[in-house]
């Protein structure tokens, strides 16, 4: 049985849960472990046969925290099985939705010191009645600059399980 950690850096869940879609798309020969990376954990690297990164977008921007867990665990990364994926809103368009064609994706790796050598870029999911008064206005606000859904009782997910399901397919194989 493999050992794989899921390390997540999530705004309102999307993340989690594409992180489970994937534990569940790995099947029975894999033992999975969930741990949120904001958090900053010692991480042995070791004790697992593959690690996944996953990590939303908020505000044009992945979490800070990301970026120190990478500059602490730098040469682990880039010495292990070690996949990444973001979750953005934008990647609901075709056209931005690969790691080449995402300007989140680009821009992750001109400020990263590490280059995963596995990538994927996933649509994440709007959660209007989720939201707080300032985020559901802000997210409106851009939405409607990006011609998305402005309609705030509204839920609406945008993510491709299929492309997901694939990914795993790629990750297991990795």
């Amino acid at each position: 049985m493999e050992k794989v950690l899921l390390l997540h850096s999530s705004s309102d869940g999307q993340t989690i849960k594409i992180l489970r879609h994937i534990e569940s798309a790995l099947g029975e020969g894999y033992q999975c472990e969930l741990m949120d990376l904001n958090g900053l954990p010692t991480v042995d690297f070791s004790s697992y046969n593959r690690v996944l990164i996953g990590a939303s977008i908020r505000y044009g921007h992945l979490n800070k925290q990301l970026y120190r867990f990478i500059a602490a665990n730098q040469a682990a990364l880039d010495k292990y099985k070690v996949g990444f994926f973001c979750v953005n809103l934008t990647a609901r368009k075709e056209g931005k939705n690969t790691p080449e064609t995402s300007a989140y994706m680009k821009t992750f790796l001109k400020k990263s010191p590490w280059e995963p050598k596995l990538q994927a870029v996933f649509a994440g999911a709007l959660r209007y009645p989720r939201y707080g008064w300032f985020d559901r206005v802000m997210i409106q606000f851009i939405m409607r600059i990006t011609g998305g859904e402005t309609d705030t009782s509204k839920e609406v997910e945008y993510t491709d399980w299929h492309k997901v399901e694939e990914f795993a397919g790629r990750f297991s194989q990795f």
